[in-house]
Formats: C-alpha cells, sequence, structure tokens
C-alpha cells in the first residue's frame, strides 16, 4: 500500500522501545459526501475504522470495525486499497516508549440499513455517530473548533487524508 505522509513528531529518542499499533480505517463516499464518525464530546470526525486484533487480516477489521462503529455491513468485494498515514510520536502513556500507528485507509460500499451501532465504552462516552459530510465540513470543524485538548495529531491525520481524496479527485 502507498504512503500518503507521514506524521513524525520527533519528540522522543531514536533508542526508546516501540509500541506499535497499526489500525484499519474505511473510506465511503456517496454522492459526494464522506461517511464518517463525528465525536459529540470533543468536537471533530473521523474515519471509521480501528486496530487490528490478533490476527485479523485488514478487510476482516475493516468489517468488524465499520459495524461496531457505524453499523454498516461492508461488501467485501468493494475494499480496494487507498493509502497509508504512518504517525510517530513519544507515548503519552509510558515512558521512553514510541508509540507508532500505521493507519491503512481503505475505499469500500457498504449496506447501511442495519444502522445500529455496537460502541465500546469510550466510543459511547464520546458519542460516536455516522455522519455523512462534505470534506470542507469536516476538514474545518478539525481545524478551527476547540476540541478540549483531544488527540490534536489524530485529528489532523483525518484532515489531511480528506484532502488527498479531494486531491485525488475521487470526492
Amino acid at each position: 500500500m502507498r504512503c500518503l505522509f507521514i506524521m513524525d513528531q520527533k519528540d522522543y529518542d531514536e533508542s526508546w522501545k516501540r509500541f506499535t499499533r497499526p489500525s484499519v480505517r474505511g473510506i465511503i463516499i456517496i454522492n459526494g459526501y464522506v461517511a464518517m464518525v463525528y465525536s459529540c464530546k470533543f468536537d471533530y470526525y473521523k474515519f471509521p475504522g480501528g486496530g487490528i486484533e490478533n490476527d485479523e487480516t485488514h478487510p476482516d477489521t475493516l468489517k468488524r470495525e465499520l459495524y461496531e462503529e457505524i453499523g454498516a455491513v461492508v461488501y467485501e468485494d468493494s475494499i480496494t486499497e487507498y493509502g497509508s498515514a504512518l504517525r510517530l510520536q513519544k507515548s503519552l502513556y509510558v515512558p521512553e516508549t514510541v508509540f507508532e500507528q500505521e493507519n491503512f485507509y481503505y475505499l469500500c460500499n457498504a449496506d447501511f440499513s442495519c444502522g445500529q451501532q455496537h460502541l465500546d465504552a469510550y466510543e459511547a462516552d464520546e458519542g460516536f455517530r455516522l455522519e455523512f459530510v462534505t470534506p470542507e465540513h469536516a476538514i474545518e470543524v478539525n481545524r478551527t473548533h476547540c476540541h478540549s485538548g483531544y488527540d490534536k495529531h489524530m485529528i489532523e491525520r483525518e484532515s489531511k487524508i480528506l484532502e488527498s481524496l479531494v486531491k485525488d479527485g475521487l470526492i
């Protein structure tokens, strides 16, 4: 998969151990609108998706995460690689550790008729909800609203992916 960009905070020592947390994220575009997860608590947009568990394949992770977060059933034959974004920074939780997360983005289509979310406790606490928005709206919210100190690097990553999709003529 092509690397779209690297977000390296360079706030760590190269000799530190690394904690890796790869994730898979879904890009669903319908009539110029993008299916995004909106956090009511922290006022930001993100692509639905999450961490790879155990020996899951990327398609299996994508299907599980989109079902959980937005209640959508992904059509497996629609899954197409888009690109990845690598994030490197000092761990916020473990001293002398580098947090390394490669986020793999996939274009896909899905059935939204189920509509029922199956959220983790923190996702429910954040008030995750599915919204179809223009990329311009999501970027504007992500870059200009106050997010109460929430993960600004993750929020910016999602804005950069939206810009990449627009640049590539996909939206």
